[in-house]
């Protein structure tokens, strides 16, 4: 698809709410359209890339505490996580820590492709430095409106530029 040119005057008086809005409802739909091929919500596939980035150090409670941070409002980790441990995807120690099954382990390699792929799409054609000029952008009108415009914390350990979170989007450096 290509993306259709105006005018700069036209362009220049754009709302960028809505544009933000808009560019985030269709990143979230198609990461959600890919996360679906897995039988997979993205606050399920949130859970199962911090279990199998730190397993052993997550428990119900502390996912959901660090989740609910971005997740929707009034979201349930109950059910979310009684359908990852009925998948047999998901267990549980005795201290309360969760840890990916060998199944679980399975399905996220397998999911971590689809979304890596789907993570290149999603930056098709665009640069690093219109990757990073865009970001700035949108962190200095957060930033002149009282937002927070720091990196979220599961950011703040990414090296490479446009990829999102690893608990989000399943990437890590070790995968390019």
């Amino acid at each position: 698809m290509t993306v259709k040119d105006y005018p700069t005057e036209e362009l220049a008086r754009q709302p960028i709410g809505y544009w933000a809005g808009v560019a985030h409802q269709a990143v979230v739909a198609y990461t959600k359209r890919t996360l679906e091929k897995e039988q997979l919500t993205q606050p399920q596939w949130w859970v199962v890339n911090l279990v199998g980035e730190s397993p052993g150090t997550w428990t119900r409670d502390t996912i959901a505490e660090q989740l609910s941070l971005f997740a929707d409002p009034g979201l349930s980790f109950t059910p979310l996580y009684a359908q990852l441990f009925s998948r047999g995807w998901l267990d549980e120690s005795a201290d309360g820590t969760l840890h990916l099954t060998e199944e679980g382990t399975t399905g996220l390699a397998r999911t971590h492709t689809r979304v890596v792929r789907a993570n290149a799409r999603i930056h098709e054609g665009i640069t690093e430095e219109e990757f990073l000029g865009a970001l700035a952008v949108l962190r200095r009108m957060i930033d002149n409106t009282g937002g927070d415009s720091d990196v979220p914390w599961w950011a703040s350990d990414l090296e490479l530029v446009g990829q999102a979170s690893p608990y989000l989007m399943g990437l890590h450096e070790r995968d390019l």
